[in-house]
């Protein structure tokens, strides 16, 4: 038998021995191994990505996309609540992207289209004004 040396070199690889025999495949080992690495580090970045996907673009294009169908539906004599707390009557709804409001007898303004928080249906005002009349009695009867 003869005795055969191999030297490794820094990388990882195997340099020619000094002795005579075969020489290992130790580069061969080396690229798998890299390449198991590689993988090993897309694999959680590509799960991140889809859980960043499902949880928030995706549930965020769907409000944005029920937000714009609720402002497309708003028409005259709708009553809405804007983005600041007002709530007001759409008087006339412009091209502009823009709707003519009346806060209150005699006080317009005009708001933008994305200004509008959510449609006050009628049930919901009637439930809001009630509430707000019963705190108010509520009040006068602890004074």
């Amino acid at each position: 038998m003869a005795d055969s040396t191999r030297a490794v070199t820094p990388c990882g690889g195997s340099a020619p021995s000094t002795g005579g025999g075969a020489t290992g495949g130790g580069a061969d080992g080396a690229a798998a191994a890299q390449q198991g690495g590689l993988m090993g580090m897309l694999f959680p970045l590509a799960i991140f990505v889809l859980i960043f996907y499902f949880f928030i673009i995706r549930p965020q294009k769907k409000r944005d996309k029920q937000h714009n169908n609720m402002i497309a539906g708003i028409n005259r004599g709708d009553q809405i609540v804007t983005i600041g707390g007002f709530f007001g009557t759409v008087r006339e709804v412009r091209d502009d992207n823009s709707f003519l409001i009346e806060l209150t007898e005699g006080v317009r303004v005009k708001i933008l289209k994305s200004a509008v928080q959510t449609k006050v249906t009628p049930s919901a005002a009637s439930t809001a004004t009630t509430a707000s009349l019963t705190e108010k009695e509520n009040q006068g009867a602890k004074s």
